[in-house]
């Protein structure tokens, strides 16, 4: 077969780019007798072409033989016994046949085969749609952000943003307001905290005015009409939006918290109305919002493990964390780093408190579970994040590297699994997503130029709001590519969760294996007498021998320094006269010359 194309030369082969230089290559000077040799011949024609001839190409393929063959398509494989002719005996072998165990696999052998020959086909359909049972493969969206609204506390000297709580149907969200510096100026501050309309950041929908400063603010998500505080002076209050802007009940101040509270958080109970509460005091006491007078249970974060524990001994409580879908378990973040996994089950404080894990260097800001993995949770502290599993006590299988400024609050996604949120000391928050990298976050927003201090997750997962230290509450929308699970993250991240779980795991049991045989060459060396002997006697030696070599390197410096007074007190020491008394008076005698 041939096909002849026309085409012109410009419209293939590759641009020829002629360059006119002046430098010599090569200089061969004329020969007048080899003129001789050669006829002059008139005209000459010449062509040269300086590109590379791409005009056309070859492909070898291999070359595939067809020949064609008639087949005459019989009945048959039928046993001798069976009459073709008879509809009634072939039915009943083929039901004999079908009813075998080994049927379906003969079968379904059989058919990979012959699949095989019947797609084999030698011409293409190109209208054909092919591949229609694969899933399109997802647009890369690029990660962004927008701010929506901004929230600005309404008062004149501005505090700053302590919580954030959205209510149960997503339209509202109540803010908390405290200035919590030490000795600060507490001249003309405000204690009211204020709820907000979503769509409207003009003015607030309503004022909540406690009697001092709240620091947390938290919605029942049962019932959208009831909260409850934490104040700065150690009392809880519990609010009615359908009644006046006080508080509908506050506990007295001899049986609420020592120090301010800062965490606060309901908890599943028949009546809907329990919740606990955690100070820096140490405490953490559980509450009910029809009775606050008199609280249902106290327990202190003791470090030491005891059914006797003391309060002045008890580290300061900075965060709680309660998930509903575990009624008894909640964990306490404290000042010092430590966090305490509890379980209300217990009837002691030795089964109530079950686990205690140092976490971070300073105060731990945030504890959030992963709402598809509760046995993994995220922890804020200092200038790293971490991610810990239940399984693993000694140390956490994921964390952040450090970052320039501190961190104060951290969040989950709610509706994406690996995906989570950090804020920052210089106002930058920070979206984490495990499946994508781990060594730098995916976005990072510049929200303000003043610290961000908290963060809360809108249900719907696109909307994260952010508290300042100068009284702005931000409302972020992010893109749907960091609020949407694909179909196999959860697989990807379950892996990922199960192989840092089990490396943990590793290196903890090769640590303990190296603590235990420091700890047993340590016993066999203290056992023997005799080198506890030799050693103190070394010991003892070498204290008396520096001791001497000392105070003779004092008197050596005396004598330089007062040779008269060492020579007068050698010549007294022969006269018999009391040296000390002698040397008391020149010494007094020099000082005052």
């Amino acid at each position: 077969m041939e096909y002849i194309y026309h085409r012109e030369r410009r419209q293939f082969g590759k641009h020829c780019n002629f360059t006119d230089k002046n430098n010599v290559l090569f200089s061969q000077g004329s020969d007048r007798d080899l003129f001789k040799q050669y006829i002059l011949r008139d005209p000459v024609h010449q062509t040269t072409q300086y590109g590379k001839q791409m005009a056309f190409s070859e492909v070898n393929t291999e070359r595939a033989t067809y020949e064609s063959h008639g087949v005459n398509h019989t009945e048959g494989g039928w046993p001798k016994d069976v009459s073709l002719a008879d509809p009634e005996q072939t039915t009943r072998y083929r039901r004999k046949i079908e009813k075998d165990e080994l049927f379906l696999t003969q079968v379904m052998a059989l058919t990979k085969p012959m699949e095989h020959c019947i797609f084999q086909n030698n011409a293409i359909n190109i209208y054909e749609t092919f591949f229609e049972d694969l899933e399109p493969a997802p647009l890369l969206e690029r990660c962004s952000s927008r701010t929506l609204n901004v929230y600005r506390d309404p008062c004149e000297q501005k505090r700053p943003v302590t919580h954030l709580s959205y209510s149960p149907c997503g339209s509202k969200l109540a803010v908390s307001y405290c200035n919590r510096l030490f000795q600060g100026d507490a001249i003309n501050l405000s204690n009211d905290s204020y709820i907000w309309e979503l769509e409207n950041p003009n003015t607030p929908l309503l004022t909540l005015q406690p009697p001092s400063p709240s620091i947390c603010l938290e919605y029942n998500q049962k019932d959208p009409t009831t909260l409850i505080s934490g104040l700065l002076s150690g009392q809880v209050a519990s609010w009615d939006t359908r009644t006046d802007k006080d508080p509908v009940s506050i506990s007295e101040r001899e049986v609420c918290h020592r120090e301010a509270v800062n965490s606060i958080q309901w908890i599943n109970s028949k009546s809907g109305t329990e919740f606990f509460s955690g100070s820096s005091d140490g405490q953490a006491i559980w509450w009910d919002t029809r009775k606050l007078n008199e609280p249902l249970e106290r327990l202190y974060m003791d470090p030491i493990k005891t059914d006797e524990q003391v309060l002045s001994r008890s580290y300061g409580i900075s965060v709680l964390e309660y998930e509903t879908t575990m009624p008894t378990k909640f964990m306490c973040g404290t000042d010092m780093g430590m966090l305490f996994s509890c379980n209300r089950k217990g009837k002691t404080p030795i089964e109530k408190i079950t686990t205690r894990m140092m976490c971070h260097l300073g105060p731990v800001y945030s504890i959030t579970r992963n709402p598809s993995f509760l046995k993994n949770f995220l922890t804020v502290g200092d200038w790293t994040a971490r991610i810990w599993s239940e399984d693993c006590r000694e140390s956490s299988i994921i964390w952040t590297k450090h970052q320039i400024s501190m961190l104060t609050d951290g969040v989950w996604s709610p509706t994406k699994c690996s995906m989570f949120y950090i804020s920052r000391m210089d106002g930058v928050l920070d979206a984490w997503d495990l499946l994508q990298q781990q060594n730098e976050p995916i976005l990072s927003i510049k929200v303000c130029d003043e610290p961000l201090l908290c963060l809360r997750t809108h249900e719907g997962g696109k909307l994260i709001s952010g508290g300042s230290e100068n009284g702005a509450t931000f409302l972020i929308e992010v893109s749907d590519n960091m609020a949407t699970s694909l179909k196999n993250d959860k697989p990807l991240l379950t892996a990922m969760f199960e192989r840092e779980n089990k490396r943990e795991k590793i290196l903890e049991a090769k640590l303990r294996e190296i603590k235990l045989k420091v700890k047993t060459a340590q016993m066999a060396h203290d056992d023997n007498d005799e080198t506890k002997l030799a050693k103190a006697n070394a010991t003892n030696a070498a204290c008396l021998q520096a001791e001497q070599e000392y105070f003779k390197g004092v008197e050596k410096e005396k004598s330089k320094m007062f040779p008269k007074l060492f020579k007068r007190k050698k010549k007294q020491k022969e006269d018999g006269c009391d040296a000390e008394e002698e040397l008391s008076e020149s010494d007094g005698s020099l000082v005052s010359e």
